[in-house]
């Protein structure tokens, strides 16, 4: 996985979002990111999981 995922913001409409930080959970990889241009935040855990859209 690389370290930018372009992905519209639904707070500030960036584009582009940053890999903040990685750890390995029982799911598998547990991975943050953040908007270039603004706090919002979202997390994915192997795909299976994803607050971004919750």
């Amino acid at each position: 996985m690389g370290l930018e995922l372009v992905m519209e913001c639904p707070e500030c409409g960036a584009d582009t979002f940053y890999r903040a930080a990685s750890t390995q959970v029982h799911l598998g990889e547990k991975v943050k990111w953040n908007c270039t241009e603004c706090d919002y935040g979202f997390v994915r855990i192997n795909g299976a999981v994803d607050t971004s859209t919750a």
